[in-house]
């Protein structure tokens, strides 16, 4: 992780909350743990609970834990983050995971977002950006890099051409015209500020109309919703 990088995801700073943000670390590099976990415990508001250094010993100390937040590797010995995601997940589904790694290949990022995580940055993001990264994260934003953004959205794409011939089992729940228009924006990457912006449209009103979304496809996170979209066919990436 460097001071600076060329692409940056771009972070709405969240209202701070009385009790701290309870964050756990998963990385198999203990120098790269020791240092988020400096950063983050300089930050009143966030709380480290608790590391580990790979994916099997992470998800065994999740329950434990309670993490609100988890920032995981991709790649970690035992058992891999993607993996160790659905784990976690299951034990503690309210936890929100950010996959924090030098991986830019679109099968993980895919895959990271399909196992639940909320978020997708590379390591070369700025040390400095994680706090604001996890409480926007705790917020209820879906965090990940412009360049990985691009390469989700051409994986959208391509699964919803695999998709085209493939019969619908279940009518897919039905959205109105204004969740398809946040829908739609969400798809290209845009935050809760920008969807806000180009709709004329509240902050507020974005985040109820994303929670609605969330509550009729009966999902988790945001990129699900688009994942479920497209293969509803409810949603189409060109």
């Amino acid at each position: 992780m460097s001071g600076s990088s060329e692409v940056k995801p771009e972070v709405n700073r969240v209202e701070r909350r009385t009790d701290p943000i309870r964050v756990q670390i998963v990385d198999d590099h203990a120098l790269f743990r020791r240092g988020l976990e400096m950063v983050l415990s300089a930050e009143d508001d966030i709380e480290v609970v608790g590391e580990a250094g790979d994916g099997q010993e992470a998800v065994e100390r999740a329950g434990d834990l309670l993490p609100d937040v988890v920032l995981m590797d991709i790649r970690m010995p035992r058992r891999g983050g993607i993996e160790a995601c659905r784990g976690i997940k299951s034990a503690v589904p309210s936890a929100r995971i950010v996959m924090l790694t030098i991986s830019d290949e679109e099968e993980d990022l895919f895959e990271a977002i399909k196992a639940g995580a909320t978020g997708y940055l590379l390591k070369d993001v700025s040390i400095d950006e994680v706090p604001d990264a996890v409480r926007a994260v705790h917020g209820g934003q879906s965090l990940i890099n412009p360049s990985m953004a691009a390469k989700l959205i051409n994986e959208f794409a391509t699964m919803a051409k695999k998709e085209e011939e493939r019969p619908h089992q279940v009518p897919a729940p039905r959205l109105t015209e204004r969740e398809m228009e946040v829908l739609r924006l969400v798809a290209r990457g845009m935050n809760n500020r920008d969807i806000a912006k180009e709709l004329f449209i509240s902050e507020n009103t974005v985040k109820n109309h994303v929670r609605n979304i969330l509550e009729k496809l009966q999902l988790h996170s945001r990129m699900e919703a688009v994942v479920y979209a497209v293969r509803e066919r409810l949603l189409e990436i060109t």
